[in-house]
């Protein structure tokens, strides 16, 4: 088994949650995905965060394209390693 792991980012909370939520649904992935939030150094204001779902994918089975398209449904992008 790999470690390997994408990372979805995310405008908001919201989107993070619900991204994270239907991942499950569409992708058939088995482990929670984790949502983290991510300022720039120096930013306390919430609204200048992003946020992060972070899923494994041991298997190598889940497409990058297929979840950058995903992302951008939430006006997002999943981050290239």
């Amino acid at each position: 088994m790999s470690d390997v792991r994408h990372v979805l980012v995310l405008p908001d909370r919201d989107a993070a949650e619900e991204a994270a939520q239907e991942l499950g649904e569409r992708f058939g992935i088995d482990e929670e995905p984790r949502i983290l939030r991510d300022a720039l150094a120096g930013e306390d204001d919430a609204e200048d965060a992003q946020w992060l779902v972070v899923l494994r994918d041991e298997r190598e089975a889940l497409d990058p394209g297929e979840l950058d398209a995903f992302a951008g449904e939430w006006e997002g992008w999943r981050e290239e390693p």
